[in-house]
């Protein structure tokens, strides 16, 4: 069955956020690391993965991506800190 990814790019830890939804975990994030990935995230350097989630429906996803976009910044933080408190970047957890 096929899994759907919401995530956060982040440039730094008290810096910008990115939100996305994504077939591709993998190549999405790849794309955002080279800086591939036109617009906001291209702009504000949003290139560590920070948190993410899976689902098997897209809808959900997309829902949750939704309302995490109109969270309150420190609400986003605290949802990052839950699973990953040192900020640290996930690609390595994904990529290997």
């Amino acid at each position: 069955m096929k899994e759907y990814y919401v995530y956060i790019m982040a440039s730094t830890k008290n810096g910008v956020l990115y939100i996305g939804v994504t077939g591709n975990l993998l190549k999405r994030v790849y794309q955002h690391r080279e800086g591939i990935v036109e617009g906001f995230s291209e702009q504000y350097k949003t290139k560590r993965l920070v948190y993410f989630e899976s689902s098997t429906d897209i809808t959900s996803c997309i829902e949750r991506e939704k309302q995490l976009k109109n969270w309150k910044r420190q609400w986003k933080k605290e949802l990052i800190e839950k699973t990953n408190p040192q900020w640290e970047d996930l690609w390595h957890k994904i990529a290997s």
